[in-house]
């Protein structure tokens, strides 16, 4: 959904978006633009990371940028304002509404520019003419640091002029934004034993994780310089590096799979069951497949053998394609199957799915798979592509793994994990020979897959993949 505020019949203020389902925040991870860049509409302007990908986004108007709010490396809240466009440029009251734009909000601190910005957050709109700014309890920001953070971001050398001697400081309660304020909460660190580096004595979130690390002589705290102001650095949040352990902040991807993951293992109740098969006729088969002129053009792996087998195995056991009410107390079975491939990326694990792919042939299959792939390691697997997601495959073996307990997808009823396939010595036609071998594991949420079903799924799987002939007969 676009969200966009109009500040007067000049100037237009494009909002972060909520661009997946019911996201709050999204991290600023590169600008395309700069100050004085003409834009049009449909023009993809900045790259942003939520919880589950990253994602471009284009502007819904034409105009010429007149100001970026936030630097690269910046997580912003789902609704703040991130670029203020001009929409009628060369009009001649450039100062009057550039003035009205910027000054409408707090001025950004040297420290904590991006997290200072609280009117969106608690309702306050973006006047129309008046420069007033709202009132603070605890610290007014000196402007110049305002005024350097922009510069910056315009690609100027910003040189501030000298600080006040003094600056406001609240009595009793610590200085420091919601933000920092959370922060300091989840890490059990208490405000009142921070020292303050930000302008004005507020807390920042460096002086949060300084507090928490351990303390050396080699690192002590340092406030920024007003001519270089930090919030303006491109990189994200950095780890913190202390003398035996380094503290690295949670966020992104990597946050949302720590929420997913804690809420899926202490909801449904897994059961995870294995089996160890001979897939030497598989691999015959992929071989085989490699050559075939009507699978030219896609990659043909064992994966694919896999991923078919599983869809023939809940075609014959549909009940185990399901998923758990809790509202409701309902078992909602599906007519379908998104078959969720779990990819590992740069930014951490994700699980996009195909959809419906029980109605995919071989080729189409081995098709959208390759896309899949190819899409989740360029980084631009989009949110709605891991949305609604039924059964998962999880392949441990491409790390030499012979299997795992893979913990379900939230909202899913099993995922099956593939180990390493490995030439080893098996019992075939009465003597042991060599053969190709791997071991499969099935989790399941044993609330709505019993035991038994879950059994037949995996024999199932195990059966296509001894004799891959059985596809032809069971599908």
């Amino acid at each position: 959904m676009t969200t966009m505020t109009e500040t007067s019949a000049r100037f237009r203020e494009f909002k972060m978006p909520d661009v997946g389902e019911g996201l709050t925040e999204a991290e600023i991870l590169k600008w395309y633009v700069r100050p004085g860049d003409t834009v049009t509409d449909g023009q993809v302007v900045c790259e942003v990371e939520t919880a589950k990908a990253a994602v471009e986004l284009p502007i819904p108007f034409d105009g010429v940028v007149h100001e970026l709010r936030f630097p690269e490396g910046t997580t912003v809240d789902v609704g703040e304002v991130i670029i203020a466009v001009d929409v009628a440029p060369g009009s001649g009251d450039a100062p009057a509404q550039a003035e009205s734009v910027q000054e409408a909000v707090p001025e950004p601190d040297a420290e904590e520019a991006p997290k200072g910005r609280q009117p969106v957050l608690v309702g306050y709109g973006v006047a129309e003419s008046s420069t007033k700014r709202r009132a603070r309890k605890a610290v007014e920001v000196p402007g110049p640091a305002a005024a350097a953070v922009q510069a910056e971001l315009n690609g100027r050398a910003a040189v501030a002029p000298a600080a006040p001697a003094s600056a406001p400081v609240s009595e009793g309660r610590p200085l420091a934004k919601p933000p920092v304020r959370k922060l300091a909460k989840d890490l059990g660190i208490d405000l009142a034993t921070v020292t303050p580096t930000g302008e004005g004595g507020i807390i920042t979130r460096d002086d949060v994780h300084a507090a928490a690390a351990p303390t050396t002589p080699e690192q002590p705290a340092q406030p920024a310089p007003a001519e270089e102001p930090q919030a303006v650095a491109p990189a994200p949040a950095a780890a913190v590096q202390g003398a035996r352990e380094t503290r690295i902040p949670v966020k992104g991807v990597r946050k949302a799979i720590a929420q997913a993951m804690v809420g899926s293992a202490f909801t449904a109740p897994h059961v995870t069951e294995f089996v160890t098969v001979d897939v030497t006729r598989t691999m015959k088969l992929v071989a085989e497949l490699k050559e075939d002129k009507d699978m030219a053009g896609v990659r043909v792996n064992p994966l694919l053998i896999i991923a078919k087998a599983l869809l023939v195995a809940i075609k014959r056991n549909p009940a185990v394609n399901a998923a758990w009410d809790e509202a409701a107390q309902e078992i909602v079975q599906k007519h379908y199957v998104n078959l969720g491939i779990a990819a590992a990326t740069p930014r951490g694990l994700i699980v996009p799915n195909i959809k419906d792919a029980h109605e995919k042939t071989l080729p189409q299959l081995a098709e959208a798979l390759g896309e899949l792939v190819s899409t989740a390691r360029e980084g631009r697997t989009s949110p709605a592509a891991m949305a609604g997601g039924t059964v998962t495959i999880t392949n441990v073996g491409v790390f030499g793994v012979d299997t795992g307990t893979p913990i379900l997808n939230p909202g899913e009823s099993a995922i099956l994990a593939v180990g390493a396939i490995k030439l080893q010595p098996w019992v075939h036609k009465g003597k042991v020979k060599p053969r190709q071998v791997t071991t499969l594991a099935l989790s399941f949420d044993h609330r709505l897959v019993d035991g038994e079903l879950g059994s037949k799924v995996l024999a199932d799987v195990a059966a296509i993949l001894e004799q891959p002939k059985r596809l032809i007969t069971w599908a």
